[in-house]
């Protein structure tokens, strides 16, 4: 793809990632779908994106990492599993040099997708 090409689903944002880094964004973008499957996929901010009534998960690729952007985490419930990543209120950084906590990525969709639910209800 061109510099001036858009990018318009999430298979061709995949297909311009490095070779190396296309199979980890198959499984980030799998274990997001298992954990909300009825968020619709998009494009957003030139980012991956799961949306269900508002933006719910976004994920990129850079240099040295790739970044979940789930909203914002101040009152998160995994704290703790968090520790050792740079993060900051609205984003995590997963390093290539590290494996990838998957199942870290599908419960913070999952809480995300709660956080939206508790919001459309009004608790």
């Amino acid at each position: 793809m061109g510099q001036c090409a858009r990018i318009t689903t999430i298979d061709e944002y995949i297909a311009g990632q490095p070779a190396e880094v296309q199979p980890l964004l198959h499984k980030i973008r799998t274990v997001i779908r298992k954990a909300a499957p009825n968020a619709t996929e998009k494009i957003a901010w030139q980012m991956p994106t799961f949306w269900q009534g508002k933006n719910l998960i976004h994920f990129a690729v850079f240099k040295k990492h790739i970044g979940i952007y789930p909203g914002d985490l101040t009152h998160a419930p995994f704290e703790e599993r968090l520790m050792g990543y740079q993060k900051t209120k609205s984003a995590i950084q997963f390093p290539f040099d590290k494996p990838i906590d998957y199942k870290l990525i599908a419960d913070i969709t999952a809480w995300r997708l709660s956080c939206l639910e508790q919001s459309k209800t009004g608790r």
